[in-house]
């Protein structure tokens, strides 16, 4: 792991000068492309110096008090010597962690995808609700978000369907493990006799694709226009801005109608097209190494209720880590940290698991 280290280190001293040359910026494409790679190693090279810094004390304490003869200097350098052999291992296994492979798609821009299932207009309220909450969590890391597409309930308020895209640094990497069905319960304010209903809402997180990610034949698409439904001014209703896209092969149909032009409908629409067919390359990507990596987390399976959000006892549970928690209101206005952090964290322990077998 060490000469690993050491490699990764010298590697990345040397971006550090290609960067610096007035030259490198002269190819805008490769310059971001280095410019990637040096801030993806800048993490494990600063670990590294601190592993290697902590490895230096420690040596120089046992040389000290091997050599030390004043009492209360030895017991001083003792201490200090107790505190570094507990933090070397904890930085060690920092390094493993960001020593694991990445997934390919870490670092994109993700298009996320809320659908109401069981439950009706409660479950396209509760859908509303989850929209909201990682629209406040997007806020909290500095991410930028925008809808896509939405279908409107009958009841203000409530989502039949909505997408949303969310940009940002390593939005993927975070976000990923939101796939999945979202379970409530709750008592509706339209039940009159008090008793918790149960609802579901489906979410798909696909990172966003470029077109060089996957092949699509013009001769495969089926374009629609229609009549957009919801805001956008004067040409609502009156003009067929929207835009479907059908995607022959795969039976996929994707559709926009936020914007007001039909190109920029057809533009993003394609977008969140690209999207679905590259979730499909690292669904069967991911599927290859189930062997490897069984956890539910890291497969994101789509078909499984991954958390319940309880209102009567203002808890939260996921059920695959056994994650609970009693913030509820905190977390439905995007105070995911704790729930995300656990996720990864379990992420990375069954990863590391994986790459011992």
């Amino acid at each position: 792991m060490l000469e690993k280290l050491q490699y990764i280190k010298e590697k990345h001293l040397d971006l550090e000068r290609l960067l610096a040359d007035p030259a490198a910026a002269t190819d805008q494409a490769r310059f971001r492309k280095l410019n990637k790679e040096y801030s993806d190693l800048k993490e494990i090279v600063q670990a590294y110096d601190e592993y290697a810094q902590a490895q230096t004390e420690l040596n120089e304490s046992k040389s000290l008090l091997k050599s030390e003869q004043d009492p209360e200097m030895k017991e001083l350098v003792q201490a200090e010597i107790t505190e570094l052999q507990k933090k070397l291992p904890e930085l060690e296994q920092q390094l493993k962690v960001l020593l694991l492979p990445k997934d390919e798609a870490d670092s994109r821009n993700v298009i996320v995808e809320i659908r109401a299932g069981t439950g009706g207009e409660e479950a396209a309220l509760f859908a509303a609700d989850i929209l909201r909450m990682y629209q406040r969590y997007a806020e909290s890391q500095g991410w930028k978000y925008e809808i896509m597409h939405y279908n409107e309930s009958s009841m203000p308020g409530g989502f039949r369907e909505i997408t949303m895209e969310v940009r940002g640094h390593d939005v993927y990497s975070t976000m990923k493990y939101e796939s999945g069905v979202h379970r409530v319960q709750r008592v509706p304010d339209t039940e009159t006799q008090g008793r918790i209903h149960t609802s579901a809402v489906s979410v798909a997180v696909l990172p966003e694709a470029e077109e060089v990610d996957v092949e699509v034949r013009r001769e495969d698409l089926r374009y629609d226009t229609y009549r957009s439904g919801g805001k956008g001014g004067q040409n609502v209703n009156k003009v067929e801005t929207a835009v479907r896209i059908t995607h022959m092969p795969s039976g996929i149909v994707v559709a926009c109608q936020e914007e007001r032009s039909q190109l920029q409908n057809k533009e993003r629409a394609m977008k969140m097209l690209l999207a679905k067919l590259y979730d499909q390359q690292l669904a069967a990507q991911v599927q290859e190494r189930a062997d490897l990596r069984r956890s539910m987390v890291t497969t994101g399976d789509r078909s499984a209720k991954i958390r319940t959000y309880n209102f009567p006892q203002s808890r939260v549970t996921d059920h695959r880590i056994g994650f609970t928690s009693h913030a509820l209101p905190q977390i439905l206005q995007g105070e995911m940290h704790d729930i995300i952090n656990a996720l990864k964290m379990h992420d990375q322990t069954e990863r590391l698991k994986a790459e011992l077998m």
